[in-house]
């Protein structure tokens, strides 16, 4: 089971398992998120959604050579980054894990609502991490369809602005709450998944906020 899930920012998130595995998913480079610089962290495993700079940046996570053996399976599924059949900004994969216990959803820089086929792939997961932001993924509202559609558990909101950090052109995290109305500021950056339930907006970690 999920011990303990810490937004760094973005769309980046620190995974740490009861067995103390932890991974690290889209990890942002240097300068490529206005407001938010990630420190570098360690973990066990590295997963990335897609080869953009603000989800690519493996070398700014230190692998551990040894630790305990990963408690998932490991299962990706390629969507597209946009609504146009991937002909704007390319291929995006969703990222699944999966033990006998539960199973964790990362749909990294998804850009359209997936056919009927993705979808049954998806439901009813323990935790699911989705964008919000628009313009480069999808938008609040159609986070609220897949989320409606999908019946996760737990939804962690992500790819959106919040104050300075974050890119202009997305949505604020006010507006998503407008736009999601379920959706609760939980005012930190850690979760216990077995704790929560519902829609929620993390606080990026005080570590990765630029003055």
């Amino acid at each position: 089971m999920m011990k303990k899930l810490t937004y760094c920012g973005h769309s980046c998130f620190c995974l740490e398992a009861d067995s103390g595995w932890t991974a690290m998913i889209d990890p942002y480079s240097p300068g490529s998120v206005p407001g938010l610089r990630l420190p570098k962290l360690s973990a066990d495993a590295v997963f990335c959604s897609h080869e953009h700079a603000d989800h690519n940046a493996t070398d700014e996570v230190e692998l551990r050579t040894s630790g305990p053996a990963n408690p998932y399976t490991v299962e990706t599924i390629l969507t597209d980054h946009d609504d146009q059949g991937g002909t704007l900004r390319g291929k995006n994969r969703v990222l699944i894990l999966k033990s006998d216990k539960e199973t964790v959803i990362h749909l990294g820089d998804l850009g359209c609502i997936p056919g009927t086929d993705v979808l049954s792939r998806l439901t009813h997961a323990d935790i699911l991490m989705i964008p919000c932001g628009g313009y480069y993924t999808i938008d609040a509202a159609q986070a609220e369809q897949l989320i409606r559609i999908l019946e996760p558990k737990l939804a962690v909101l992500m790819h959106y602005r919040r104050g300075k950090q974050g890119y202009d052109v997305l949505a604020s995290a006010e507006d998503v709450c407008r736009m999601i109305p379920e959706a609760r500021m939980l005012g930190k950056s850690f979760v216990t998944p077995d704790q929560e339930t519902g829609v929620i907006l993390l606080d990026p970690i005080p570590e990765a906020l630029l003055d």
